[in-house]
Formats: C-alpha cells, structure tokens, sequence
C-alpha cells in the first residue's frame, strides 16, 4: 500500500494542528465516523510514535504513517489525501 500526501493538504495539517517543528501523526481506523472505506468506520488522526509501519510519507518535516495493525481497513487499496477545493479540507482517495 502506498500513502500519499499532497504539499496542500499536509500545509493544512501544519496549521489546524499548530505543527511548528517536526511531528509524526498517524491515521488510525475508528469505530464510527462518515466518509470512510468501509460502512460503520473512518480515519481518525493523532500525534504518535510509528511503531510497525504499514505504510508512511514525509511532507515538510511530518511524518504521515499507518501502522500494521490498521493494514485490514485498506484491503490493498492506496491513501491518497488531497486538499478539497470545494471544502478546503483534506479529501481521502482510496484508489
């Protein structure tokens, strides 16, 4: 799997989340939540410390990273996250 992360939308990570140096965030899969890949659960976000990579990028000195243990949620799908221009807000592609 791969993951990647436009320079728009890890900008807009950098602002909302007040990132002034480097920092790790990783996606994680939650219980609940619209807008995921599969019915009934999403993405959530948090600042942690990778552990077992599953997959990760680094844009501007933050690392993005899914750990081994959220692998299911993507069945072999690629994350692709962009910055929407109609909600200026990060978009999630599963391709």
């Amino acid at each position: 799997m791969n993951l990647s992360v436009s320079e728009e939308a890890a900008k807009w990570y950098k602002d909302e989340l007040i990132i002034e140096n480097d920092a790790e965030i990783r996606f994680f899969v939650r219980y609940g939540g619209i807008g995921g890949h599969i019915p009934g659960f999403s993405l959530g976000i948090k600042f942690d410390t990778p552990e077992e990579t599953h997959a990760s990028t680094n844009i501007n000195n933050i690392t993005f990273f899914i750990e081994a243990a959220d692998a299911w949620y993507f069945d072999r799908k690629d994350l692709k996250i962009t910055l929407s221009k109609d909600t200026g807000e990060p978009d999630f592609s599963y391709i």
